[in-house]
């Protein structure tokens, strides 16, 4: 059956390749991909954590934000031109598309007592104006304001902030993002053209979204010219065929077109990891033709056979295996929709479908354009022993001393695995190439962090924000967390009532502290809500009937294993010190992170198994065999956890990118294994050879193809961990060590084993 397929292939080839450009072409209808700008693309509807931030900006004000940090080459704040700078980019600040709020240290609400009456103004106006007694005076008062302090300006005043909230109408975002992000870089240049002498650093959740779409068209524009050089040096060297090489490319470019396309016309967004989608098509779909190609050199060049009988014969090779090794890999990455997060669904599904079309075009579009174009191998001669030969031979007689070491070399690099923890830092998906890193970087090293937690605490009834025994609570946990080593700063209402209290207490010090009386707190608050000028009011941290207030944290630099180590402290304290009103989890966008990498890797390690026992059914079937489908699963299992162990001996940390691993490499790792085991059963049962000249046999057909794939692999994904967006690079990394381990393992493993147990 397949001999007449491939007849009718060679018979039929222009139509072949007509119909097969056509379907192609029309999948391009599903171009342009849009790009999801959304650092929430990353979390499911239904996660707790998303679910938790989304009510906790429902009831303040949503924490998008954009800031804008300014450092003055004199190292010093207060002078009268740096000031002017603060005071024109926070008038400026409010022309930013989509922005509800600005915070400086200029307009920062300073309130004072004025005989019996409460004055509420700009800590700082015309600021070009201000003597040098005024500007010492509003530097130790900036310097002492808990809101300020390694908020907006740093202990040193060498450092502030402009910090603008954002709120994006939702309708739009992948345009709106990019509008924000336009903008506020033209107003920094505008400011470095007015005042030479200050630095300026943008950085915030905005900018950091407006960092995912860059990083995809930055990783589209380089990776994927790069991975195609790679692969045509590769094949030029490894088959010396200019036809070959061509028809390879045809194959993997309509591959990737076609499972774009699709992913267009199905409503699928590129985001950060999905991005790495073309890379792995084009890497996965060289693998089909290489196995085709081989043998049909090897058919050419040995066996003596004209072009369209090795092109038949080639075919009637590796037809089953190819289409094996392509349903694998699908299962393997359609694993992928178990995890957690959306965009590993994306590219799961991208390359599945890419997978898949590079199958039916390695069956039809290759052995149709080889028949076409020129292909004449030089012929070899009978002196010349192939590699491949040597490499059976060695392993036949040192089987044994082989597999114990092996054995023993698995052990060892499994033993590592403990050694991994799980880790994440979302700021470093993005390299020092991108400039929302280097200013964040720079924020927290001088200024600020990044990383914050944001509780709602509830004082259980309307109004009770001005319980006196309520905001002694709330003092008491802003203390608490004052005291703990990650902490940088602390946002809390109570700070706020304690200034109001020394304020109408003729600004006496000794007043600072909280009200005694619950009608003198809310008096003062209402108060000073009244004279708050519009856009700087503090529904921000008071929710609309007054009954919780938002209290925020702010963080160093830390893991996220240390930041859920914060909380689940912060937890205790209030379960041991709290009412039960104010007994709530942490929320925030680093507190989402945090918990994304565990809960994804254990829905990762589900969709592993099973994708592991569809896999092992199939190659039970396919091999006729329960004995050889159950040890084809030590060479497929065992890649992944020593690529886990060597990760573990080396880094020691896996972040969101590696959790996908090894769902996204068992379906890879497992290619070796039905070519080799195919070549190896065929030996046996269609030329009656024993276990030994077996593994002579699968070594001398197939063995070549295993190290050119694998090498083309290895290749492509090490092009991969180029990728200037850490998930990738990681995702990369990972594979491209854990196929060169699935070729040791199937190259000297594999063989020793089968003649261990065959001879048994």
């Amino acid at each position: 059956m397949i001999e007449r397929y491939g007849q009718l292939m060679i018979k039929w080839r222009y139509l072949v390749i007509f119909a097969c450009l056509v379907l192609v072409g029309l999948t391009t209808l599903g171009f342009p991909l849009r790009f999801d700008t959304d650092y929430r693309v990353f979390f499911s509807d239904n996660n707790p954590q998303l679910l938790a931030f989304d009510e906790l900006e429902k009831t303040y004000t949503q924490n998008d934000n954009v800031m804008l940090v300014l450092a003055p080459k004199s190292g010093q704040v207060f002078s009268n031109e740096t000031l002017e700078a603060v005071e024109w980019l926070t008038n400026e600040a409010w022309q930013i598309p989509f922005s509800i709020r600005v915070d400086s240290i200029t307009n920062f609400q300073y309130t004072r007592a004025e005989e019996d009456d409460l004055i509420v103004e700009d800590l700082i106006m015309e600021a070009k104006t201000l003597s040098e007694a005024d500007l010492t005076k509003a530097k130790a008062i900036a310097l002492k304001e808990p809101m300020l302090i390694h908020k907006l300006i740093s202990p040193k005043a060498h450092v502030t902030a402009v910090n603008v909230t954002i709120q994006l109408l939702g309708k739009n975002p992948d345009k709106e993002i990019p509008e924000i992000a336009t903008f506020v870089r033209n107003l920094a240049d505008k400011l470095r053209a007015k005042y030479p002498n200050i630095e300026i650093y943008l950085t915030g959740m905005t900018m950091m979204n407006n960092s995912f779409p860059e990083a995809v068209k930055k990783d589209m524009t380089s990776l994927i010219p790069m991975m195609y050089l790679v692969i045509i040096l590769m094949i030029w060297l490894l088959l010396g065929s200019l036809s070959a090489t061509f028809s390879t490319i045809i194959v993997i470019s309509c591959s990737i077109l076609g499972a774009m396309g699709i992913a267009g016309l199905l409503g699928i967004a590129l985001s950060g990891p999905s991005a790495a989608a073309p890379t792995m098509i084009m890497t996965l779909a060289v693998a089909d033709s290489i196995h085709f190609l081989v043998t049909l050199r090897h058919e050419m060049r040995v066996n003596g056979l004209e072009k369209y009988a090795a092109i038949i014969e080639s075919l009637r090779i590796n037809i089953l295996p190819i289409f094996l090794t392509s349903v694998t890999t699908a299962i393997g990455f359609l694993s992928m929709n178990f995890s957690d997060v959306p965009p590993f669904h994306d590219l799961g599904n991208i390359v599945a479908m890419g997978v898949i079309i590079a199958f039916i075009l390695s069956v039809t579009v290759l052995p149709a354009l080889i028949a076409i174009l020129p292909f004449k191998p030089k012929p070899e001669t009978t002196n010349t022993v192939h590699a491949m030969d040597r490499l059976g031979e060695f392993v036949v007689k040192r089987r044994k001393p082989l597999m114990w070491t092996m054995a023993g070399t698995i052990i060892l690099l499994i033993s590592f695995i403990p050694r991994n923890e799980l880790n994440d830092e979302f700021v470093k998906y993005f390299d020092e190439t991108f400039e929302f890193r280097r200013a964040t970087d720079f924020v927290t090293e001088n200024l600020t962090g990044i990383y914050d937690i944001h509780y709602s605490l509830e004082s259980g009834e309307s109004g009770g924000i001005s319980n006196p025994a309520f905001l002694a609570k709330v003092e008491e946990f802003a203390q608490w967390y004052r005291q703990q080593p990650e902490v940088v700063h602390v946002n809390s209402i109570t700070d706020t009532f304690k200034r109001l209290n020394k304020n109408m207490h003729g600004d006496d010090p000794s007043y600072y502290r909280l009200p005694e009386q619950r009608n003198l707190a809310a008096q003062y608050l209402l108060l000073y809500e009244m004279s708050l000028p519009y856009g700087l009011d503090i529904n921000n941290q008071i929710n609309i009937d007054k009954s919780a207030t938002r209290f925020a944290v702010t963080l160093q630099n830390i893991s996220t294993n240390q930041m859920l180590a914060v909380d689940e402290r912060a937890q205790k304290w209030l379960k041991d010190n709290a009412p039960e009103s104010m007994q709530v989890y942490g929320a925030s966008s680093a507190m989402m992170f945090a918990n994304i990498g565990s809960r994804n890797i254990k829905n990762m390690l589900l969709g592993a198994v099973i994708a592991l026992i569809l896999i092992s059914l199939i190659l039970i079937i396919a091999l006729r065999s329960v004995k050889y489908g159950l040890i084809s699963l030590i060479p497929n299992l065992v890649p992944t956890a020593m690529a886990f162990g060597v990760w573990g001996f080396f880094v020691g940390q896996i972040g969101l990118g590696l959790s996908v691993v090894a769902g996204l490499t068992i379906g890879i790792v497992v290619d070796d294994t039905i070519h080799y085991l195919t070549k190896y059963l065929r030996a046996r049962r269609e030329k009656g050879l024993d276990s030994t000249e077996a593994v002579r046999y699968a070594f001398r057909s197939v063995g070549l193809a295993l190290w050119i794939t694998s090498i083309v692999l290895i290749a492509g994904f090490l092009v991969l961990s180029q990728s200037h967006f850490y998930m990738n690079e990681s995702m990369g990394m990972m594979t491209a060590v854990t196929i060169a381990l699935a070729l040791a393992a199937d190259f000297l493993f594999l063989p020793t084993l089968l003649m261990k147990l065959e001879k048994q």
